[in-house]
């Protein structure tokens, strides 16, 4: 995976260097690093690693947190600067229609973690290591990383790039998705209060 192209976009979180990471030029799912304007350190950068939900993310879905995850994570890099990773990992790793097989399943009573297992999927199938991959090629040396997920803790803490802190990520849960958070604390181990 390498650096195929890149541009500046503005936002309504200020002007990102977006850079697309693929195997090969024609890439039509490229992973994204987002460098805001105001990063000028390889040292202590404010990182999100954040796995795409198009439902979450694109159509603000209440199933999950993960929009409001990317965008307080943007209002927080846009404030002192920092860089997003976005790791087309839909569902968990399982792509967009085995995801929606598993709301329909949740729909059913099983919980988010059941639904997968159901599906012949583990629990969680994305690896961090693109992410980790993308920081390096960018020269991170260390970060503060914008997570409540132990996976991604670790897979940092077994580079050879430095953690200096973990920062929570906390939403308030609503109707539609305490259950599917209180799945994330109690079976996967998220870090939530």
């Amino acid at each position: 995976m390498k650096a195929m192209s890149k541009a500046n976009i503005p936002t309504d979180w200020g002007v990102f260097e977006i850079v697309a990471y693929g195997d090969h030029a024609d890439d039509q799912m490229p992973h994204l690093a987002m460098i805001h304007e105001k990063t000028h350190s390889r040292e202590g950068v404010l990182v999100r690693i954040h796995s795409e939900c198009m439902t979450g993310d694109l159509f603000q879905s209440h199933r999950c947190e993960c929009g409001t995850q990317l965008h307080k994570s943007l209002e927080s890099i846009s404030e002192e600067g920092g860089i997003l990773v976005y790791l087309r990992q839909e569902g968990r790793g399982i792509g967009l229609i085995e995801k929606l097989k598993a709301y329909e399943l949740q729909d059913q009573g099983l919980d988010t973690v059941e639904a997968n297992v159901k599906l012949g999927h583990a629990p969680d199938e994305r690896s961090f290591d693109l992410g980790i991959q993308i920081l390096q090629d960018l020269g991170i040396v260390s970060i503060r990383l914008l997570t409540n997920n132990p996976d991604k803790i670790k897979a940092i803490e077994d580079s050879n790039i430095e953690l200096i802190e973990r920062i929570p990520l906390i939403i308030e849960p609503g109707a539609s998705n305490k259950e599917y958070i209180q799945t994330k604390k109690k079976v996967l181990g998220h870090l939530l209060d």
